[in-house]
């Protein structure tokens, strides 16, 4: 098939922090999934120009009324994805010309479609620049000369190009899809410029549930002062970050262990620190009582990941996840099993990782 003359189409799934969020950023270990149940698509097309095509919904300009407009705008925000696309087709070209990658092939039309919901905290920005990067490894044939573990450096480097502030633990999930723990301690991070990523099987995780506010109206907006307390040596915020490092190392030797009591115990952890380090009015009333209710069941809980969502283990089994459903739905807010999804790797990225 030649990549030149043929349509290309990648999907990348939403993913869930399932444990050590928001360690990432602070040379932390973490525990990833892709979610089966949303994803984002990007199709690439050849053609004479090179187009990136608006998406009808996402990247509206046409209204029905000034009010119309303005409610999109206190609802959506400013932007679509059309930005996404622009800014990881510079990064993608600057990262070639500097590591002398020859681009050979013509214009294309890019496009994008998603249903993951919007400001939930199950990572929609990041997978659509992934799709796409996926299609523009395909379209130029690169995909062997770029190795799988600089990929999520590459689509974080494109969010920071718009100012989108975030950590690579949701770049690598969505990169390898399925089940990944991630070693982003500072040894790794300043030699490789990236972490150790190591993909698990996704059998090895107790059935969950996703939490959502279908209407986010609340979703944590106070400044969160963490990242320069940190900076500045803040004891309490060093050594909490620390423990929320270190249960990723616990929670794949339970994962592996399949002992899920202790699993879940980590997982009421993870939260607890973050709720002690950043504060309720950072975190949220609506992020707070979606993990208030799947508690109030005896449910472990914690967020996907900074908020908008919750992913949910009921360790007593099916009659939990009932009562969980019902307290859910008694709230107002959606819930889901999660759907696992398999790691995305193919034959040619499999071969530019390192041997385990």
């Amino acid at each position: 098939m030649d990549p030149s003359t043929t349509a290309i189409e990648h999907k990348v799934h939403a993913r869930v922090g399932l444990l050590g969020n928001p360690s990432d950023v602070y040379y932390g270990r973490t525990i990833s999934f892709s979610l089966g149940n949303f994803w984002a698509s990007v199709r690439l097309q050849p053609s004479d120009h090179l187009v990136i095509s608006p998406h009808p919904t996402h990247d509206l300009v046409q209204f029905d009324s000034l009010s119309h407009l303005v409610n999109r705008l206190n609802n959506e925000g400013y932007y679509g994805g059309v930005r996404l696309l622009m800014a990881l087709c510079k990064i993608f070209y600057n990262y070639c010309r500097d590591n002398k990658i020859d681009l050979q092939g013509g214009n294309f039309t890019i496009s994008y479609d998603t249903n993951i919901p919007r400001q939930t905290g199950l990572s929609g920005s990041s997978a659509i620049v992934c799709a796409a990067l996926n299609c523009l490894l395909d379209f130029y044939n690169v995909r062997h000369l770029i190795k799988v573990e600089v990929r999520p450096n590459l689509v974080l480097n494109a969010e920071k190009e718009l100012g989108i502030v975030a950590g690579l633990q949701d770049r690598v999930a969505q990169v390898y899809g399925g089940l990944v723990y991630m070693d982003f301690s500072k040894n790794y991070m300043d030699d490789l410029g990236h972490g150790i990523y190591m993909p698990m099987e996704i059998n090895l995780s107790p059935p969950l549930h996703l939490i959502y506010a279908e209407n986010p109206s609340d979703s944590g907006k106070v400044h969160s002062s963490v990242r320069q307390r940190w900076l500045d040596g803040d004891k309490f915020i060093i050594s909490s970050m620390k423990e929320v490092a270190n249960l990723p190392l616990e929670g794949r030797a339970a994962l592996l262990e399949k002992n899920h009591t202790k699993f879940a115990d980590l997982m009421n952890r993870n939260f607890d620190l973050r709720r002690a380090m950043f504060g309720d009015d950072v975190l949220g009333a609506l992020n707070l009582k979606m993990v208030e209710v799947a508690r109030s069941v005896g449910a472990a809980a914690k967020f996907t990941g900074s908020g908008g969502a919750v992913v949910a283990f009921c360790p007593d089994g099916a009659s939990q996840a009932k009562l969980l459903e019902d307290a859910c739905n008694e709230a107002g807010f959606v819930i889901q099993p999660v759907k696992f999804v398999p790691s995305c790797l193919n034959e040619l990225d499999l071969k530019t990782l390192p041997p385990q």
